[in-house]
C-alpha cells in the first residue's frame, strides 16, 4: 500500500506567518524604519544621530565657512604641497597644525588654516564682521620682496603667488565646530561628546582605518541631518493654534442677570471729640561725645599706634563730611596722590583732620560748628572718609572722643 504524505506548507510560508501575525495585530501604519517597538529592533538613535556628507572642495582643495577654512589633501600629498597649493607659508600652516612640513597626509585628510588662504579673504563673515586676519595676510603676502639678487641690488617683484585667485564659494547653513584634540582624546571619546558616529567623524577627516588622531590635530564635528517636519504633524499643529480667547465660552457674571441685594451696613463707631490729651515731653538728653561722627556709616580700618594714625569710615559717594566739632579751619592741602585734605583746629592743640575728601566747602581760616558740612566723600567703588585726632603732633585713638 502507497501512503500519500500530506501537503506541508512550504518553509518559507512557515517564517512568514509570524511577520503576517505581527502585522495582523497593529491597528497603527507600518513603521517603515522600524522607530517603534516591533521585537527588539528600535533604529531611533540611529536615526538622531544621522549626519550629512562633507561638502567638497574647490579646485584648490579648500572648503570655505562663514569664520574659517579648511584644506582637504589630496592623494601623495605632503603639508607642504598642500601649503603651495593654497598660498600660505609651510611653516605656519605646521605650527598651527601640530606637524612638520615634510609630514604625508592621507587623501582626503583634513588641515585647518590659521587664516585665510591668499586671494580668498571675503568682505565680511556671517555675522557682517571684517575678518581683519584674513585682509592683514593677504597684505603681507602681496608685499613686494626686498631681498637681493645675486648681483647685489634689490628686487622689488612681488611674492610668487599661487593660481589665479577666483572667490571662494562659502558654504551655507550651520557651520561645524572644530574640535582641538587635547592629549588623551580619542576619536571614540571626540564622537561621544559630540553624539555623532565616529565613522562620520572620521569621514568628515579623512582618519586611518584605525581611527588615530594626534594632540593638536583639529577635527571637523560633522552636521547632523535634520529632517523636514512631516507635513501632518505641521498642518496639526497650525490647526490647534488659535487666537486668544478663540473656543472659549465667557461664563456671563451673576450680577448682569441679577442685581446685588441692598444691604444696610451700620456707620462706623463715632470717636468722641473730647479726648484727653497727653503732652509728650521732648527729649532732653543731648549726646555727651566730645566730637560727632564725620560720616553715617561704618569704620572699616581702626587706628594703630604708628601704622593707621586715624580710622577710616566708609559711606555712600558724595555724602555729606562733617566737621566733628565746633573750630577753625587751619590749613587744606592735598596728599602726594593729589587728594584733599581738611585740618580743623579746635583749641590750642587738638586738631581733627579729614582726608581722601572733595568738594570742600570751606576755606582756610573759616570758623566752622559742630556738624557743618566742610566736604563730600570722593566718588569711587569704595568711599570713606580717613579721619585723625591730633594732641599737638602726636595721633591719638580717635573713638574715646565719638563715644
Amino acid at each position: 500500500m502507497t501512503l500519500i504524505a500530506p501537503n506541508r506548507p512550504s518553509r518559507k510560508v512557515l517564517m512568514a506567518l509570524p511577520l503576517v501575525a505581527v502585522l495582523a495585530a497593529c491597528e497603527a501604519p507600518l513603521d517603515y524604519d522600524l522607530r517603534g517597538q516591533i521585537g527588539a529592533f528600535n533604529t531611533t538613535k540611529a536615526a538622531q544621530t544621522a549626519t550629512v556628507n562633507r561638502p567638497k572642495p574647490d579646485a584648490k582643495g579648500l572648503i570655505t565657512y562663514p569664520s574659517y577654512q579648511v584644506a582637504v589633501a589630496r592623494r601623495g600629498d605632503t603639508l607642504s604641497d598642500v601649503a603651495g597649493r593654497i598660498g600660505l607659508p609651510a611653516g605656519e600652516l605646521a605650527r598651527f597644525n601640530g606637524m612638520k612640513t615634510d609630514d604625508a597626509l592621507r587623501q582626503g585628510e583634513v588641515i585647518a588654516l590659521p587664516r585665510r588662504a591668499p586671494g580668498t579673504a571675503t568682505a565680511g563673515n556671517s555675522n557682517g564682521n571684517v575678518d581683519i586676519a584674513s585682509l592683514a595676510g593677504d597684505a603681507i603676502d602681496s608685499a613686494p620682496s626686498t631681498t637681493p639678487n645675486a648681483g647685489g641690488s634689490v628686487s622689488t617683484a612681488p611674492l610668487a603667488s599661487p593660481a589665479t585667485a577666483s572667490k571662494p564659494q562659502v558654504q551655507s547653513g550651520p557651520e561645524p565646530v572644530r574640535h582641538k584634540v587635547k592629549r588623551g582624546e580619542t576619536a571614540y571619546t571626540v564622537s561621544r561628546l559630540y553624539q555623532v558616529p565616529v565613522k562620520s567623524l572620521a569621514e568628515w577627516n579623512g582618519l586611518g582605518s584605525d581611527f588615530a588622531i594626534r594632540e593638536g590635530q583639529f577635527l571637523l564635528i560633522p552636521l547632523k541631518d535634520q529632517p523636514a517636519p512631516r507635513k501632518e504633524a505641521a498642518a496639526a499643529a497650525t490647526a490647534a493654534t488659535t487666537a486668544p480667547g478663540e473656543g472659549t465660552n465667557t461664563p456671563t457674571p451673576p450680577s448682569a442677570t441679577k442685581p446685588l441685594p441692598q444691604e444696610t451696613v451700620a456707620p462706623a463707631a463715632v470717636v468722641p471729640k473730647d479726648l484727653p490729651k497727653v503732652a509728650v515731653p521732648a527729649p532732653t538728653r543731648s549726646s555727651t561725645a566730645a566730637m560727632t561722627y564725620p560720616v553715617k556709616g561704618k569704620i572699616t580700618r581702626t587706628y594703630a599706634k604708628g601704622k593707621n594714625d586715624g580710622i577710616d569710615i566708609a559711606g555712600a559717594a558724595g555724602a555729606p563730611v562733617k566737621a566733628a566739632d565746633g573750630g577753625t579751619v587751619a590749613a587744606i592741602t592735598k596728599d602726594s596722590n593729589n587728594i584733599p585734605i581738611i585740618v580743623v583746629r579746635h583749641d590750642a592743640k587738638l586738631l581733627t583732620v579729614y582726608a581722601n575728601v572733595d568738594k570742600i566747602e570751606v576755606n582756610k581760616g573759616d570758623t566752622v560748628s559742630r556738624g557743618q558740612t566742610i566736604a563730600a566723600l570722593r566718588d569711587g567703588p569704595s568711599a570713606y572718609v580717613h579721619f585723625e585726632v591730633r594732641n599737638g603732633f602726636e595721633s591719638v585713638d580717635p573713638l574715646p572722643y565719638l563715644q
